[in-house]
């Protein structure tokens, strides 16, 4: 394999072996704190290239477009190119982390309405919150595409809380990140894993999710697997 031509935290990015490609491998690196705490757990790679698989799978069957083109091997997919649009798209079904302790509520408050959160997508920044405004602002996208990105985002939530509650899960919230190809269509980059959503169990509320790894709970691991299990056998 040639010399990644991106290496991020969590996974590396090499040319792929057909035209408008990319070969992403996921790593076994995990990192919190944008980066301050960082270990290596076995097998995480592999946990969760096939939660995001089995759950890109799940979209693309569902409508929404993706960049996954087939699974190379436990740990490798090859995906279309897209230019990635700077953003972190977030959606909060349930008050937890970071919305909790900036307005002050409870972890677990149900929330009165999903809430749509975007944020620019620069570790050395702190990844801070934009509005649409800034964003139209700062050119990082057009209003058209916030649009899109929004609409897409919200399917995805339709489509992942009913998948996980099928599993025995809440989803509490999640990122996603989006990306343009070449013909102008915005289309699913990443992943989407317990590294990118919160997981709770749906009758314990017990942590399925990185957290486990944030707040140092233990067999983070254990529960990556328990949550591709329970994955399996509900779709």
């Amino acid at each position: 394999m040639n010399t990644p031509i991106y290496e991020g935290k969590a996974k590396q990015i090499f040319a792929g072996t057909e035209p408008n490609t990319y070969l992403i491998r996921f790593k076994d690196d995990a990192t919190a704190g944008n980066g301050e705490k960082h270990a290596v757990l076995d097998n995480k790679g592999v946990l969760n290239a096939a939660i995001s698989n089995l759950i890109y799978r799940h979209l693309a069957q569902n409508g929404v477009p993706t960049h996954l083109i087939k699974v190379i091997g436990e740990t490798d997919i090859l995906v279309r190119a897209a230019k990635i649009i700077p953003l972190e798209v977030i959606v909060r079904n349930v008050a937890a982390g970071s919305f909790s302790k900036k307005y002050g509520v409870a972890e677990g408050s149900e929330l009165k309405s999903r809430v749509v959160e975007f944020s620019l997508k620069d570790d050395s920044l702190g990844d801070p919150m934009l509005s649409p405004s800034h964003i139209l602002a700062l050119g990082i996208a057009a209003e058209e595409e916030i649009f899109d990105v929004t609409v897409q985002a919200l399917k995805i939530n339709e489509l992942l809380t009913e998948l996980f509650a099928k599993a025995g899960i809440r989803l509490i919230d999640f990122k996603v990140e989006f990306g343009k190809t070449d013909d102008g269509n915005i289309i699913l980059c990443d992943e989407i894993s317990p590294d990118s959503c919160r997981l709770w169990d749906i009758n314990t509320n017990e942590k399925m999710d990185k957290d486990r790894f944030r707040r140092d709970l233990g067999n983070v691991m254990d529960y990556y697997a328990e949550v591709l299990r329970r994955l399996q056998a509900a779709i």
